[in-house]
């Protein structure tokens, strides 16, 4: 079913299909952990509707997101958001394979590349019914080191791809980073509760980075008694003055 929802009062309005990526925890945790500045050139690989260039634009508008997204239906809905929002010139979403991401877009055309990749090796666990959301969980569309090789490709050298993923992953997405020519450089664990052990992973590579890591503090969801942290009710948008 399609829906309309606001990020926040009197902020962008979104379209999503409960059947075609419906809004998650992660695309919110994500577009709070790049650091952003004005003028920024963001790609969004695997973009869905549009939430996470949307979320971004939110935080920083007078930047540029250009989503690239396989299925022209996600696509659509993405285009519907921002007309809806007045933003055909700064959120745009060219549809296609990012695996020819070659054929889409121009070598080192974006500052930031952000991705909400599919988390699970193809064949791993249980899978939904929906082939759009089986392919949205595992890397059957495409690998965790063919989305790294697209971010490379779009990025400058010194340019940063920010990413979310599990953290049994780690290994597998230090090795996948550095084969595509891009360091990890700064890391932050997502815990429900402090204390408890990380179910998220916010990581940030470096096109012809040095090595070396900053391990940021966690960023914890809720408190003792189940309530969202401050933290949490900033990146949600919360806590900010609402606008008319």
């Amino acid at each position: 079913m399609e829906r309309w929802d606001r990020l926040r009062t009197g902020g962008y309005r979104f379209v999503y299909d409960d059947a075609l990526f419906p809004p998650g925890t992660d695309s919110f945790l994500l577009s709070a952990f790049p650091k952003l500045r004005p003028g920024l050139r963001i790609c969004d690989l695997g973009c869905g509707t549009g939430l996470l260039g949307l979320l971004l634009l939110q935080r920083q508008p007078a930047m540029t997101a250009t989503g690239v997204e396989l299925l022209p239906q996600a696509a659509a809905l993405a285009e519907r958001t921002a007309a809806a929002n007045g933003l055909e010139d700064r959120l745009t979403v060219r549809t296609g394979d990012l695996r020819q991401i070659r054929q889409l877009l121009p070598p080192a055309a974006f500052d930031l590349v952000v991705c909400n990749p599919p988390y699970y090796p193809a064949g791993s666990g249980l899978l939904p019914e929906s082939r759009v959301l089986q392919t949205a969980r595992t890397e059957l569309g495409c690998t965790l080191e063919e989305v790294c090789a697209a971010a490379a490709y779009l990025l400058p050298w010194g340019g940063r791809f920010c990413l979310v993923h599990k953290p049994e992953r780690l290994a597998d997405l230090c090795c996948a980073l550095r084969g595509a020519g891009l360091e990890l450089k700064r890391l932050r664990a997502v815990c429900p509760r402090a204390g408890d052990a990380p179910s998220l992973l916010l990581a940030e590579g470096r096109r012809g980075g040095r090595p070396g890591v900053e391990i940021l503090p966690p960023l914890i969801l809720r408190g003792p008694d189940g309530a969202p942290t401050a933290e949490l009710d900033t990146i949600y948008f919360r806590t900010q003055e609402e606008t008319p």
